[in-house]
C-alpha cells in the first residue's frame, strides 16, 4: 500500500550528476540570478554599487536583459511601469544604504499603484548586522526598517542556501493580489561567497488566488438585481486583474452606469452609452453617485481623489470589492468583499439577474452634459484642445505616462485612455519625476510600440539624466514637456490659498538643446502644431522630445 508521504520526486541521473558536480566559481549572486531565471524573469533594472557587484557580475554572465538607469529612483519607476504593463514581477537591483534609500519614492509609488516590483538589495557583511555600528561603508542601523512600512513584505537571506527560498517567497508575495513591491536583502559577503549548492532549477512561486466568499457575492448580486439606480465605480483593481471585459458584461447586464477612477482609466469604454467617463472631481458626478441606491465599488478604496476630496457622502448601499484588506471599508461602511476583482466580477456575473433600465443612458448623458456646461463657462478651451491633440496623435494601443503636472490633472478626468492598461500616472503616491523613466520601462516591456511621457518642466528636471538611458537603449519614447517656467500646479494652489506663490519659479535649461546634446531629436511646438509634431515624433523610431511652452490652468474645483 502506498501512502501520500511515500510519494517522493526522485531526481534523474542527469540531475544527480549536475548536483554532484555544479559549475565552479559560482557565488551567491549566481544563486539569485538562477532563481530569477527559474521563476521566469527575463529583464532586470537597477544600478551597480560596491556591495552589489557580485550580483551584477552574475547578471552579466547570464542571459538576463539588464537595463541600467542613471538614478535608483528612476530605475524603480522604470521597473514599476514594466510591472504594470506586463503584469509580471520585475527585479530591481540595488546597492546598500544611499543607493537603496534613493529608490524609496519609487517603491512608494509602486505600493500605492500595486505594481509588482521585486527590489533586491545588498547589505553590509553579516558581521555588521544587528546594529553593531562597525563602520562599514553605506551602513544603516537597520536598513530593512526604512522599507518595511513602504513595501508589501520583507525577505532576508543570511546564508547562500537561503537565497532561492527567500527570492521565491518574495516573488510569490509580489504577484499575490493585491500586487505590490517587496524587499529582498542579502549581505555583501553572502553574495560574493563561492557556493557548492547545485544550480537552481524547478522554482515554483505560484501566487495565491484571492477568491470571494460566495455568501457575500450572493447578497451583492441580490442587491444589484433589485436596485432602482445602481452605479459602478471601477478602480485600478479592475485593470490589474485584467477584468475590464467582465466589468463591461456586468454593467450591460445590470444597465448600470460606470465611472472609472483615475487609476482605473480604460477599465470601461469611454464612449459607451453607460460610461460616466472619469469626472470624479465634479459636483454633478458626486451628486449622481450619492443618489445611487446601490453603489458597486470595484478595485478602489474611495480615497481622496476618488471621492472628490472626501466630499462624497453616499446615501445608498455600498458593495466594495477590494483585494487590499487595508482599503476594505477604510473610508465608507460597505458590504466588503475581500477578493481579486476578476474572480469577484465573475461570481456576480454567474448570479445577478438581468435588469432592464431604458433610461440609464439618458441619465448618463444628462450628467456629462451638465459637466460640459459647467466647463463652458470657464476659460479652459486651450487645455481641452491640448488633450484632444494628444489623443489624436497617440496610437490607441500605445501606453502613456503622466507626471504630476496640470495637464495630467486634466487628463485624469478628461482623457480617453481607449484601452485598459494604457494610461498611467504618479497619482498613487503623487511624487514628481515619474513619467519619463516609467515610459522607458514600458518601452522595454513592449519593444516596437511607441510610448508617450508627459511632464511639466519642473517634473522633467527630476529625469533629465535618463535622456542618456533613452539614447543608450534606443527606446521608442516621446517626451512631451509642458514648459510653464515652474511648478505650475503648486503655483496655482499657493496663489489661490495664500494670495502668492513661493518657491515655484524655476530656472530651466534649453530643453531642445539639451536633448540634442544626447543626440535625441527635439521640437518646440505650439498648441496648433502639437498633433502634427507629436505624430511625427511617435512614428519616428527611437527617443524624441517635444517642448510645448505654455501656461495652463485647472478647471474650477467643486469640493471647496
Amino acid at each position: 500500500m502506498t501512502h501520500d508521504h511515500d510519494l517522493v520526486l526522485r531526481p534523474t541521473e542527469a540531475q544527480t550528476a549536475a548536483a554532484l558536480a555544479p559549475p565552479p566559481g559560482r557565488t551567491g549572486g549566481d544563486l539569485v540570478v538562477e532563481t530569477l531565471r527559474g521563476l521566469g524573469a527575463t529583464t532586470v533594472f537597477g544600478l551597480p554599487g560596491q556591495h552589489a557587484l557580485a550580483l551584477f557580475d552574475a547578471v552579466g554572465r547570464s542571459d538576463l536583459h539588464l537595463v541600467t538607469l542613471r538614478t535608483e529612483n528612476n530605475a524603480g519607476f522604470a521597473a514599476d511601469a514594466y510591472g504594470r504593463i506586463t503584469g509580471e514581477a520585475v527585479p530591481l537591483l540595488l546597492s546598500t544604504g544611499p543607493g537603496a534609500l534613493m529608490a524609496l519614492p519609487a517603491l512608494a509609488e509602486a505600493a500605492a499603484a500595486s505594481a509588482p516590483v521585486l527590489a533586491i538589495s545588498s547589505q553590509v557583511p553579516v558581521a555588521g548586522l544587528g546594529g553593531g555600528r562597525r563602520g562599514h561603508l553605506h551602513e544603516l542601523r537597520d536598513q530593512q526598517a526604512s522599507f518595511r512600512d513602504v513595501v508589501k513584505s520583507v525577505h532576508v537571506a543570511r546564508t547562500p542556501s537561503q537565497i532561492p527560498s527567500v527570492v521565491a517567497q518574495a516573488w510569490e508575495s509580489a504577484l499575490t493580489a493585491p500586487h505590490g513591491p517587496v524587499w529582498v536583502e542579502i549581505p555583501e559577503d553572502v553574495l560574493t561567497a563561492e557556493t557548492l549548492i547545485p544550480q537552481v532549477t524547478g522554482m515554483d512561486a505560484t501566487p495565491h488566488e484571492l477568491a470571494p466568499r460566495p455568501e457575500l457575492t450572493a447578497v451583492a448580486a441580490h442587491w444589484l438585481s433589485k436596485a432602482a439606480r445602481p452605479v459602478i465605480i471601477a478602480g485600478g483593481g479592475v485593470i490589474r486583474a485584467d477584468a475590464a471585459g467582465k466589468l463591461r458584461r456586468l454593467a450591460e447586464r445590470l444597465n448600470a452606469p460606470v465611472v472609472t477612477t483615475f487609476g482605473g482609466k480604460g477599465a470601461f469604454p469611454w464612449t459607451h452609452p453607460l460610461s460616466l467617463q472619469s469626472w470624479l472631481e465634479d459636483r454633478h458626478m458626486t451628486d449622481f453617485l450619492e443618489d445611487a441606491d446601490v453603489l458597486l465599488v470595484v478595485g478602489s478604496g474611495l480615497g481622496e481623489l476618488s471621492s472628490n476630496y472626501h466630499t462624497f457622502i453616499p446615501t445608498g448601499r455600498i458593495i466594495q470589492i477590494e483585494a487590499d484588506l487595508g482599503k476594505l471599508e477604510s473610508n465608507r461602511p460597505a458590504l466588503g468583499i475581500h477578493a481579486d476583482a476578476r474572480l469577484a466580477l465573475q461570481a456576480l456575473l454567474e448570479t445577478v439577474s438581468e435588469r432592464a433600465d431604458p433610461y440609464a443612458p439618458d441619465r448618463v448623458k444628462m450628467v456629462l452634459d451638465a459637466i460640459a456646461d459647467r466647463l463652458s463657462t470657464q476659460d479652459v478651451a486651450l487645455e481641452q484642445q491640448l488633450l484632444a491633440s494628444i489623443r489624436a496623435a497617440l496610437p490607441a494601443r500605445s501606453p502613456s505616462f503622466w507626471d504630476m503636472t496640470i495637464l495630467s490633472y486634466w487628463a485624469w478626468s478628461a482623457f480617453d485612455a481607449k484601452h485598459p492598461n494604457t494610461m498611467h500616472s504618479a497619482q498613487g503616491a503623487g511624487g514628481l519625476g515619474y513619467a519619463f523613466p516609467a515610459a522607458l520601462g514600458a518601452a522595454v516591456a513592449e519593444p516596437g510600440t511607441p510610448v508617450l511621457a508627459v511632464s511639466g518642466d519642473g517634473g522633467a528636471m527630476y529625469s533629465l539624466a535618463e535622456l542618456a538611458t533613452a539614447r543608450q537603449h534606443d527606446l521608442d519614447v516621446t517626451w512631451l514637456i509642458v514648459d510653464d517656467g515652474g511648478y505650475g500646479i503648486l503655483r496655482a494652489y499657493m496663489a489661490d490659498s495664500f494670495g502668492r506663490a513661493t518657491g515655484t519659479e524655476l530656472t530651466r535649461p534649453d530643453f531642445a538643446a539639451l536633448a540634442a546634446s544626447f543626440d535625441i531629436p527635439a521640437t518646440t511646438t505650439t498648441p496648433d502644431t502639437l498633433t502634427a509634431d507629436l505624430n511625427k515624433a511617435l512614428t519616428t523610431p527611437g527617443p524624441s522630445v517635444v517642448i510645448l511652452p505654455t501656461t495652463l490652468k485647472m478647471f474650477a474645483p467643486t469640493h471647496t
